[in-house]
């Protein structure tokens, strides 16, 4: 028998009958060699190889080189999930701004000319128009005035609807104004257009302000990050930009904004904190980015109801009065104390320096005694100076 087989003995390893290695008796030694870094987690704890054991989600223990630690478990941690977007108002499809059907104005002004000239020929045939009036308006003499017989009556109400329709049609459109038509409660389109126009006289109309406004709010209610209570005034520069779900899409358009404005800017500054005073951290100072902020979350919530936001900034972010008079006595009480100490230091070092050279220079020979009761009197004398300065 060679050496190498003396010094490690060989083990006999039972087998099946059919010849294979037996699993239980195979050796129960895991990690062979310091070059081992990665065993699965669940083979550490296994005392039955025959048993399947628990499934458990996938780990690695490692051990760190060179340290000496013991090996510690890392697992993959699930990934954050996204935060839920905040549902929008869904409004009826079928009210989107679309053009509306009008004509021109003097269409309008023809159809009531023409009418009233029915109208007056009507009277003139039917004896009831005097003959200077027949004469003047250039209409043949009248006849003589035998009542109004049935065509007269139908000429008469035609002329009369004609004209009623063309001079009530007649709409004048202004620059940033626009018109909301409906029928019978059934959206009928937008005008936009400018000038005088005939809009049929049955449809409902509507006023609405296209142009470019702004708007500031009162001083609002809100809290930071800590808590802390707030006054904010908010700027909104907006304008209608669907006129027909601006109009029709809510009870008020205007009244929705502020209500919008005033919710955005409780989420918006409850974020960050108001100060950071020994921090670098973000904070509500920063009023670009606070703004941006503001004016994405309100253009989100406004556009659904046909009004875009252009920009939404805080002109004014204060404290609250119960609020601004604590922290103002607070700092008054820092600046205080922080005078005291400053006034205390150089008391003391003048002392320290006053007694220090009197007694070098050999001026004055003090016991302690002497020196306390000349100090205690120096300090007093220079407090009370810095006092009065």
């Amino acid at each position: 028998m060679s050496a190498t087989a003396a010094s490690e003995p060989q083990t006999p390893q039972p087998s099946h009958p059919d010849g294979q290695p037996d699993p239980a008796a195979r050796s129960q030694r895991l990690i062979h060699s310091e070059a081992t870094t990665e065993i699965p987690l669940h083979l550490l704890f296994r005392d039955d190889p025959a048993d399947p054991g628990v499934p458990l989600t996938p780990a690695v223990v490692r051990r760190r080189q060179g340290t000496g630690e013991q090996p510690r478990a890392t697992a993959r941690r699930p990934a954050p999930r996204p935060a839920a977007a905040r549902p929008v108002p869904a409004l009826d499809p079928a009210i989107a701004e679309r053009p509306a059907r009008v004509l021109p104005g003097g269409v309008g002004v023809l159809g009531g000319a023409a009418g009233a000239a029915g109208c007056a020929a009507a009277l003139c045939w039917a004896g009831v128009l005097p003959e200077p009036l027949a004469g003047a308006a250039g209409l043949p003499a009248a006849a003589e005035y035998s009542g109004i017989g049935l065509a007269q009556w139908a000429s008469l109400a035609g002329s009369g609807a004609l004209a009623l329709f063309g001079f009530g049609g007649l709409a004048r459109g202004r620059v940033g104004k626009a018109w909301v038509l409906t029928l019978f409660g059934r959206y009928r389109g937008s005008v936009r257009r400018t000038g005088l126009m005939w809009v049929n006289p049955l449809l409902l109309r509507r006023r609405v302000d296209v142009r470019l406004r702004h708007w500031r709010s009162e001083p609002m209610p809100a809290v930071d990050r800590g808590g802390v209570a707030l006054r904010v005034v908010v700027l909104v520069v907006w304008r209608v930009k669907d006129a027909a779900r601006a109009t029709l899409g809510v009870a008020d358009h205007q009244e929705y904004l502020r209500e919008c404005v005033e919710a955005a800017t409780a989420r918006v500054l409850s974020r960050l904190p108001a100060d950071a005073f020994h921090d670098d951290t973000p904070t509500l100072r920063d009023a670009d980015a606070v703004g941006d902020a503001l004016t994405r979350m309100l253009a989100a919530e406004a556009e659904p109801v046909g009004i875009e936001i252009f920009s939404a900034q805080p002109t004014r972010i204060e404290y609250a009065p119960e609020v601004a008079e604590a922290i103002h006595r607070r700092r008054v009480e820092a600046l205080d104390a922080r005078h005291r100490d400053t006034v205390l230091t150089s008391v003391v070092d003048s002392v320290e320096d006053t007694v220090t050279r009197l007694t070098t220079r050999g001026l004055v020979e003090l016991d302690d005694y002497e020196r306390k009761a000349l100090v205690k009197d120096l300090t007093v004398a220079f407090y009370t100076g810095h006092g009065d300065r």
